[in-house]
């Protein structure tokens, strides 16, 4: 079995990205979404990534951002991948300089594997809990049965996800990799160290 990629994502100060560094983590994920409580500024979130080792992965999240935002993010923050995790179509998605993968809310009636066959050019897709009017960073599950088995991209798991569920979530779905926020927090949008290590641990432990 391949080893389960970790992304940490909401790292809003450079303590907390450096603890998720360390603990083994292969991308770093920062939220330019202005009304979640993890959203972090261009200028900050160039700070933290200027002073990363190499060979992290830096993800910036955007929601219906503008083109013209999202073009000056990335020049400003030097960011390495893009998440879309709104209602983006795959033209847009598809017109920056930057590799992307698209994130799906698990609401009651989405065709999976439809949507993701919409998204020729993601590299993966990123599967989320659903609550209606909330984007994502809910801190919920959803029923991993209802992920189909015939995904044709990798497969990133989000939602709900912590050190005491997410060895279950390897081991029932084996995705590519797992996306945590909430579950290695104090508060939102500060990590925990103690809990960062916990969750890789855990994740070590499933593969």
């Amino acid at each position: 079995m391949m080893r389960t990629r970790v992304k940490i994502c909401g790292i809003t100060r450079y303590e907390d990205a450096l603890a998720a560094v360390e603990a083994g983590a292969d991308a770093l994920g920062f939220v330019f979404y202005p009304p979640s409580p993890r959203y972090v500024t261009p200028e900050v979130a160039a700070q933290i990534i200027a002073q990363l080792p190499p060979l992290v992965t830096t993800v910036a999240l955007f929601v219906n951002e503008t083109a013209d935002q999202v073009e000056n993010i990335i020049k400003t923050a030097g960011i390495d991948l893009l998440q879309f995790h709104g209602d983006e179509a795959p033209e847009y998605c598809e017109q920056f300089s930057r590799p992307y993968f698209k994130a799906l809310r698990m609401s009651p009636d989405i065709d999976v594997v439809a949507e993701s066959e919409r998204f020729t050019k993601a590299r993966a897709i990123l599967l989320d809990a659903y609550r209606p009017g909330v984007p994502g960073g809910t801190g919920e599950a959803f029923d991993w049965d209802r992920i189909p088995a015939n995904l044709s991209k990798p497969l990133i798991l989000a939602g709900g996800l912590d050190d005491k569920n997410v060895a279950q979530a390897i081991s029932r779905v084996q995705p590519f990799a797992v996306d945590v926020s909430g579950g290695v927090e104090a508060s939102k949008g500060l990590k925990d160290r103690s809990k960062i290590t916990l969750f890789m641990k855990e994740v070590a432990c499933a593969n």
